[in-house]
């Protein structure tokens, strides 16, 4: 898929973003000679064309995650008719020519009806976590934090 027209160069780098390191990325990008607002622009339209392409292959990931699922449950309903179907037969095992469908018991599950009654010592505390927001909140208000400072980077927008 391409969204822009780009010069042989361009081209050649779009193409290798997968084969190289970004070491030789960056040293290929540095011999293409163009005036800097040339450059610039064209570099812009890989890193479009690239984001786009990430983004199809993000979709496409998303679609086959949703179909890897519908067929798991389908699996998973199919063996749950099997069972009730052996179960009201009462039968345990049916042996075939390729496969043999049987009923064994699962290892032992712990099953709680009512969690506010079970002593605190069967519980897993949560690590604590750092919450940067009210941290940030708090070191712009004018207060200091032992070991923590402000900093603020800078980013490149394409529009």
């Amino acid at each position: 898929m391409k969204l822009y027209a780009l010069t042989d160069s361009y081209q050649r780098l779009l193409e290798s973003t997968e084969d190289v390191d970004s070491d030789t990325y960056q040293d290929t990008l540095e011999s293409i000679e163009d005036a800097i607002e040339d450059k610039c622009e064209n570099t812009a339209k890989v890193i479009k064309t690239i984001e786009a392409e990430a983004k199809a292959l993000k979709d496409e990931e998303k679609r086959l995650s949703d179909r890897r699922k519908a067929l798991e449950n389908r699996a998973r309903n199919m063996k749950e008719y099997l069972k009730q179907n052996l179960m009201a037969a009462g039968m345990e095992k049916i042996k075939g020519p390729l496969l043999t469908v049987s009923i064994q018991n699962n290892p032992p599950t712990v099953h709680v009806s009512n969690e506010g009654i079970i002593p605190q010592e069967f519980f897993i505390q949560p690590n604590p976590v750092l919450n940067r927001k009210a941290l940030l909140n708090h070191l712009n208000s004018g207060s200091d934090v032992e070991g923590v400072e402000i900093r603020q980077g800078q980013s490149l927008r394409i529009r």
